[in-house]
């Protein structure tokens, strides 16, 4: 099975530079945001067994369980952290579809 991806540096270069200074601007607030437009991205970009793929998720979508994760997680000491990223990982899965 082959696996393509044809994204450019020239975006990872803006992502790098625009998404830390869009959290610290945003207090972090625009962290779902950031991470639905690398994802979508990605997506966009890659083609696996010469399928495409959508990303369907939306900023809105997981603004509040990314809050609700963020919480647990400072009130556990940063120990849900590590299921917080378990969570969004299989969050960002669950919204990705094939198109073809």
């Amino acid at each position: 099975m082959e696996s393509k991806f044809s994204g450019g540096v020239g975006a990872i270069f803006l992502f790098c530079i625009w998404a830390p200074i869009l959290s610290v601007i945003t207090l972090g607030l625009a962290t779902p945001f950031i991470v639905c437009t690398v994802i979508r991205w990605v997506c966009s970009n890659s083609t696996i067994g010469g399928k495409n793929y959508r990303f369907n998720g939306t900023a809105m979508g997981l603004f509040g369980r990314w809050i609700l994760w963020y919480i647990l997680t400072i009130i556990t000491i940063g120990i849900y952290g590590f299921w917080s990223i378990r969570n969004q990982i299989r969050w960002a899965i669950e919204n990705v579809e094939v198109t073809n």
